[in-house]
Parts: C-alpha cells; structure tokens; sequence
C-alpha cells in the first residue's frame, strides 16, 4: 500500500461522526470541481478524497477543515449541524468589548455574515500599528473620533472625524492612532473562505 499523500492523517473522526460523503461530494460537485482538482488544493490525493466522498473513511479535522475553506463553509455545516436563526438587530447593551495587543473590539454585527463589522478603540503607541498586513478580501473604515495613521503600500494617509477608507487587503497595510488621545474608527472586513488566506502576515487573530 502506498504511503498518504501530505495531509492525509492516519487520526481519524470517531465513528459516531455523521456520514458526510454525500455532502462532501455535493459541495465538490457544486463549486464545479472535479475530483483531481479539489485533492489537489486540499492537498489529498484523488484516490484518498474519492474514499472520503464514498464514505470508505472518516475524514481527519485537518481535512475537514481543508475542505470547508476550499468549499466555502465552515465544518459545522459540513457535519450537517443548523447554525442558529440569525438575528438582523445587534444591541450594544449585549456587545461585550473585547481587549487584545491594547485595542478595543466590539462586535457590530452577527457571525458567520460576509462582512464583520467593528467598533474599535485604537491608542496611541499601540503595538499592533506596527504590523503589516496581506490577506484577501476588503476592508472599509470609518473615523469617529480621534486621529488615525493609515498605511497603504508606500503612502501613509492621516485621516480625522468623519474621514473613511475603503481598500483591497491584498494592499500591504497598517494603521495606528497619529495622536496621544488614541482614535475610534467602525471598522468592516469581508470574511472570505479562500485557499490563498495564507497571505495574512503578521498576527492572523486580527482581520486587518
């Protein structure tokens, strides 16, 4: 028998997992992509996918979450669980502030949507302005209060009250508060399911 291509694990899912060849197969089928093709960007091989959308063998959580990304959904759904009713109204009673590297997140919208928007709080001299970022997708700011410092490729753009940006995350980019009373910005970012999601430089915990 021949060895597994590069991520095909020997750990598999315990057998009580539900059976998602079907659906394994559905999605490949639905995103046009033959069988060599969706091996080759999950990094599998035919043969071993093929088993996989047979239901021959339990897919590994590396693979699962592979072939979500590749597919464009997430492993919950590809084990056939129901996201939740998704709400349209957010309120910022309920939206509990997250701290991270000395910025302010709070959600300003709901999960698992294409676009996720935040309120941030940025201080001055916070370490997080230093980092450049490539990944794919858009990104769209806009200045509430403060002075803010945003980097895009070799130009550097300092932006006040009411002042907004709109950019490619393809575009090198970084962004800080310019003066000592920090800024506040609401921030939204596509969250795309890509295979290229590699290209993130720097801290990968944060979008941008």
């Amino acid at each position: 028998m021949s060895p597994p291509a590069a991520g095909e694990s020997a750990d598999e899912l315990p057998d009580q997992v539900p059976d998602i060849a079907p659906r394994l197969r559905a999605l490949r089928r639905g995103r046009r992509l033959t069988l060599e093709a969706a091996a080759r960007r999950a990094g599998l091989s035919p043969a071993h996918l093929s088993r996989l959308e047979t239901g021959h063998r339990h897919p590994s959580l590396p693979m699962l979450l592979g072939l979500a990304r590749i597919y464009g959904t997430t492993v919950s759904e590809l084990l056939g669980e129901v996201p939740p009713e998704r709400q349209p109204i957010i309120r910022g009673s309920r939206a509990e502030p997250v701290e991270a590297d000395g910025w302010t997140y709070q959600q300003a919208g709901g999960a698992g949507r294409a676009m996720q928007p935040l309120r941030l709080e940025v201080p001055y001299g916070a370490a997080q302005g230093e980092l450049v970022r490539v990944h794919p997708g858009e990104e769209w700011l806009y200045v509430l209060d403060g002075r803010l410092r945003l980097s895009l490729g070799d130009t550097t753009y300092l932006l006040g009250p009411g002042d907004s940006a709109h950019f490619d995350s393809l575009t090198p980019h970084r962004m800080g508060a310019a003066g000592p009373e920090g800024a506040g910005l609401l921030f939204v970012h596509t969250l795309l399911q890509s295979p290229s999601a590699d290209l993130c430089v720097g801290d990968s915990a944060h979008p941008f």
